[in-house]
């Protein structure tokens, strides 16, 4: 059944990578952008939805510097345990959801410039089988060979980005997540747990500035993202 208006809602953010890619001192996920940590800004924008029931992050057991944050002691945020892959952290936060309805919205810690815009656009889509943000791919795409040179060229027509939110019913969600763990399948996002059960996710068309930071000139950019919105 497709998500309605009475099916609880839950905001998944697994939070416990450490980010080793930007080379700070800290998790990446509390650098600052304009004032404010990356986390701050993606929880905040998931906390004010108000579709939105609970928003579930999950932590790093060790993490020393989620308290500091405004949102922490917000009443609709739950904070769980996560694991060492996305995958598991996605799958311990799904634990804490016991409504055999709910619908879960997976959402990188890492993409503070999420907009309700494109939440609602996700929601007003999801279909029977989910569905997730995606851009599609503008840029032509090459395949390299094993010697590094270019292979050949890979069309690009019905080749999309894929970002989140991705949104699924939670129960299903982390049964997926359970066998692929058991099979030892690689999962890189909600989306590729549910093909390996037979889903066929909808892809709904996002903003192009939900980007997600992996390097340092990302958050520079994210920095000029949000600073051209606040100014409109």
């Amino acid at each position: 059944m497709p998500l309605s208006h009475t099916d609880p809602l839950y905001a998944v953010v697994p939070a416990a990578g450490v980010g080793k890619r930007m080379g700070a001192d800290r998790p990446k996920q509390y650098l600052l952008l304009n004032d404010r940590t990356i986390l701050s800004h993606t929880l905040s924008v998931l906390l004010s939805h108000p579709r939105i029931h609970k928003v579930i992050v999950a932590l790093g057991p060790q993490d020393g510097y989620f308290d500091e944050l405004d949102e922490a002691a917000d009443p609709s945020l739950i904070r769980v345990d996560g694991g060492a892959e996305r995958a598991d952290s996605v799958r311990l936060a799904l634990s804490a959801i016991e409504e055999p309805t709910a619908w879960a919205l997976v959402h990188d810690a890492a993409r503070p410039c999420l907009s309700h815009d494109d939440i609602d656009k996700l929601l007003a889509h999801p279909g029977d089988e989910g569905a997730i943000l995606a851009t599609p791919v503008r840029d032509t795409m090459k395949r390299a060979g094993h010697d590094g040179g270019i292979d050949h060229t890979v069309p690009r027509e019905d080749l999309w980005h894929a970002l989140t939110p991705q949104l699924f019913p939670a129960v299903p969600l982390r049964e997926a997540l359970i066998r692929a763990e058991q099979d030892g399948a690689v999962i890189t996002d909600e989306a590729s747990a549910m093909e390996r059960e037979g889903w066929h996710p909808a892809l709904v068309a996002g903003r192009p500035d939900n980007i997600k930071i992996t390097h340092p000139d990302d958050l520079r950019l994210a920095q000029l993202f949000l600073a051209s919105r606040e100014a409109k």
